[in-house]
């Protein structure tokens, strides 16, 4: 190894000296230097959060590198080792706390190249980190199969930015997050070391590298469980009463007969906000934006009764040039309201399973204007709730930390999606793997992703 300082997380950049023989060292893996396209690559979609924008908005990496498969990253990998380069991997960029963006600088490590389904069982996909969440589930449904879950970016993310940064989404209210044992069945990862080692992890031990943001190995490939596939529907029902819309979604969420990928309670006015959609919002109304598979259609209009009204069916359509439903969900409800006002931003709540319907009224009553209720039907550890992704009127940090004090005082949990750091960003993410002491195996000298685990101290 050569006779170098240690990296420091607190540098801006590695030096010249550093970056051009790592850059010789690569030999012809692909490289992009221009500054205007590498600024561009680094950022993700952390302006949702105007903490997060001044934190960030002026951090960029120095270089990309696009590695063709895993025998290239394990040579980046030993190249940025040996020169104390940090490595930053970056997908599709389709985050929202920053989990992509290099504090460093240092390499960006492009890994959608890494498209590649090695081969599709019965309930079981196995693929590169780079493959499109889109394509996955193109390259499956003729098998009878799907991704049993995915955001609400699944046109545009990656299976590998997904599991890295991600929790759950469309798909969560059957099987609950990624967290949740059996979501994930293994991971090949890339360790960052002078000799860099391919380890598999599997079951249990694949939760290492889930919403790490890439600190604890570079992510290879994924073996995911399948879901069987539906013709799904896309169903937008009015209600007079946003409490009435939550009721109901409850009720379709507990009618364990009916088969749905997605249940989004959705106050007014967001749905005011809604483009393309608003024809199907009547005004002053709440809304519930549901995904039901064709064959349970009936079931659910019955159970629906006259306690709402139907203002659209019609099948999920994901072709180019078309708005399926669920990009008016999860984090695209924000989205939505950011497009035409700026001003907004959101927070990430887990409510309590036991008194859902209580303490969404709580919250509704305590900040009837400035917190902007959308909830969002999941399983979580085994239990019906909901995760609470509301547009907050921001005015300043300081309000804001008071709101989500009084979240957390009224025991609905903040996911705070303010902050960069693993630790402080996932308060109700469950946690069974030592993914510090794991990142002290993997990660010795800090380079992965550096500051993002606030915890982690490099070795000297």
């Amino acid at each position: 190894m050569n006779d170098l300082t240690p990296f420091d997380a607190s540098d801006r950049h590695p030096s010249t000296d550093r970056l051009a023989p790592l850059l010789a060292d690569l030999g012809d893996i692909p490289v992009v230097t221009d500054p205007t396209i590498v600024r561009r690559r680094s950022r993700d979609f952390f302006w949702y959060s105007p903490v997060l924008n001044d934190q960030l908005s002026d951090k960029s990496a120095d270089v990309i590198v696009a590695p063709r498969d895993e025998a290239d990253i394990v040579r980046i990998a030993a190249a940025c080792v040996s020169r104390r380069v940090p490595l930053t991997v970056r997908a599709g960029g389709t985050g929202n706390y920053g989990q992509a963006v290099p504090l460093a600088g240092g390499v960006l490590l492009d890994v959608t190249a890494l498209d590649t389904i090695e081969w599709i069982r019965p309930g079981q996909i196995r693929v590169g980190a780079g493959a499109k969440m889109n394509a996955i589930d193109a390259a499956t449904r003729p098998s009878g199969y799907e991704l049993r879950m995915h955001p609400s970016t699944k046109r545009t993310a990656t299976i590998g930015g997904f599991v890295a940064g991600g929790s759950g989404g469309i798909g969560s209210i059957t099987y609950g997050g990624l967290r949740e044992p059996g979501n994930i069945l293994a991971a090949r990862i890339v360790t960052m070391e002078a000799e860099p080692r391919i380890i598999e992890l599997r079951d249990d031990a694949a939760q290492k590298i889930n919403r790490a943001y890439g600190t604890t190995g570079i992510i290879t490939a994924l073996e995911m469980p399948l879901a069987p596939a539906q013709p799904w529907i896309d169903v937008v029902v009015a209600f007079d009463d946003f409490l009435a819309a939550v009721e109901f979604g409850r009720a379709a969420a507990l009618s364990d007969g009916i088969v749905k990928k997605l249940l989004a309670p959705i106050t007014w006015p967001l749905p005011s906000y809604f483009g393309a959609l608003k024809s199907c919002c009547p005004e002053g109304k709440s809304i519930l934006i549901a995904m039901i598979a064709e064959r349970s259609l009936e079931d659910f209009r019955d159970l629906l009764g006259d306690r709402g009204t139907i203002t659209l069916e019609t099948p999920t359509d994901e072709r180019p040039g078309r708005v399926p439903l669920y990009e008016y969900t999860w984090n695209h409800t924000t989205l939505q309201v950011l497009k035409s006002d700026r001003t907004v931003t959101y927070l990430q709540c887990l409510y309590p399973h036991d008194r859902l319907l209580q303490k969404v009224e709580e919250m509704r009553t305590m900040f009837p204007d400035e917190v902007l209720q959308h909830l969002e039907f999941i399983r979580f550890n085994g239990q019906l709730t909901c995760s609470g992704l509301p547009v907050v009127r921001y005015s300043d940090a300081e309000r804001l930390n008071e709101i989500i004090r009084l979240h957390e005082a009224h025991e609905v949990h903040i996911a705070n999606p303010h902050v960069y750091t693993v630790e402080d960003g996932s308060r109700y993410k469950r946690v069974d793997v030592d993914q510090l002491g794991f990142k002290h195996e993997v990660d010795p000298h800090g380079l992965l992703n550096p500051g993002k685990m606030r915890s982690f101290v490099a070795e000297r």
